[in-house]
């Protein structure tokens, strides 16, 4: 089969196309296979470690080999046919029409893909495409963990930083959905984009309207990658209020551990669990047209570099997808 194999970390550059072995699933598992995948910042970190926030240095080449990755295909979320299960599998069967995400097992960018049965996999709805499936998971979950954490409300105000990203749109529209007044930060090209998502003001990132304003909020979720911290964003919170680091890192976790002690302002800091529940969840709201996942641009496999390319610019509205099929 056909897969985007590298084998040392660096820039877009390492990826490459292969012909490597097809999987076989274990009795637990299932083979996929894939019709599209996904370019999330994950997959871009584990490449070549871009938006790592700072202190976390080394940990990441601890995590997935030091010298040379221990997995040589990327690719956490996926989307497919189920082709062929294992013996111990109940849940499916082969030609079910599945999507969800495994930044465990990676291995999305190849035509056949082999997956746990009980891992962050499910049914895709018949009216969500491969595509819009293939990028659901990994910022729809992240935005759903923390927006949960925060014990959002009807009512309350939200900021967002980095509205338009992954996690961003996602962020935006649930918020909204949980019936808070949302607030994106963003570039000005993107302001309709994150409007039409729900966010009822839209701030330039680039401006001093933020900074300069005296507004504050109940809830602030900061996913740019090491801009800002919660000793620059507390005097934007309201007593009680959360910021909710998304893109954190030790600095962060520190933050937390103090904050969950002393004040009431608290920091949220944390990694989301990739679980069925919560993925059933967010495929029903997408299923009901109350949930969008936007698509920006979509490469083919042999494309993938450029795929990441693309990703890395920050000039991306939405998901870039990879369809494999």
């Amino acid at each position: 089969m056909k897969a985007i194999v590298y084998e040392q970390y660096g820039s877009p550059e390492v990826l490459k196309l292969r012909e490597v072995s097809k999987p076989e699933p274990k009795p637990n598992e299932v083979l996929i296979r894939a019709h599209a995948a996904s370019v999330t910042s994950g997959d871009c970190n584990i490449r070549g470690f871009t938006y790592i926030p700072p202190g976390f240095g080394i940990i990441p080449r601890l995590m997935f080999g030091y010298r040379t990755p221990r997995k040589q295909i990327l690719g956490t979320e996926i989307s497919g046919v189920i082709e062929e299960v294992g013996t111990a599998v109940n849940l499916f069967k082969p030609g079910d029409e599945v999507f969800g995400i495994g930044s465990v097992y990676l291995g999305a960018y190849a035509e056949y893909v082999c997956r746990p049965e009980s891992s962050a996999l499910i049914l895709k709805p018949s009216t969500v495409s491969f595509e819009e499936a293939a990028s659901l998971s990994f910022g729809g979950l992240t935005a759903l963990y923390f927006l949960k954490k925060a014990g959002i409300k009807p009512g309350q105000s939200i900021l967002i930083r980095g509205a338009s990203g992954g996690v961003g749109i996602f962020a935006t529209q649930l918020a909204r959905h949980f019936g808070a007044e949302v607030t994106g930060v963003c570039s000005r090209n993107k302001a309709e984009l994150v409007r039409s998502l729900g966010a009822s003001q839209v701030i330039d990132y680039e401006s001093h309207e933020f900074t300069s304003q005296s507004q504050k909020y109940d809830i602030i979720m900061d996913t740019v990658v090491g801009s800002n911290s919660f000793c620059h964003m507390r005097n934007f919170l309201n007593p009680g209020g959360r910021y909710l680091a998304v893109a954190g890192g030790p600095r962060e976790m520190l933050h937390m551990a103090v904050t969950s002690v002393f004040g009431s302002k608290k920091v949220v800091f944390g990694s989301p669990a990739e679980r069925k529940a919560e993925l059933e969840f967010l495929a029903d709201l997408v299923a009901k047209n109350h949930l969008k996942v936007v698509v920006d641009k979509v490469f083919k496999l042999e494309d993938t570099k450029n795929a990441h390319l693309y990703f890395e610019t920050g000039n991306k509205m939405g998901q870039v997808v990879i369809k494999i099929r």
